[in-house]
């Protein structure tokens, strides 16, 4: 398993709603989750075999920032 990290540009629950289904619907990921208390609004992902990019562009696609933080 892998732990993604990426910055975003999310900051309310109710925006996470909006992505939910997006993320909900990639089967190689395990579990996510957001930190809205950090000052990035860190979205967590495990997954196995899961190429970042595509989840920046996932976001991004629904209107939000999105970039992998280097480990």
């Amino acid at each position: 398993m892998n732990i993604l990290v990426f910055k975003t540009s999310i900051t309310a629950e109710e925006e996470i709603v909006k992505v939910q289904p997006l993320l909900d619907s990639v089967p190689t990921i395990k579990h996510w989750n957001f930190d809205l208390d950090d000052c990035d609004n860190i979205l967590r992902i495990v997954s196995n075999n899961l190429d970042p990019e595509s989840i920046e562009s996932m976001l991004q696609t629904a209107g939000f920032d999105c970039r992998e933080l280097a480990d």
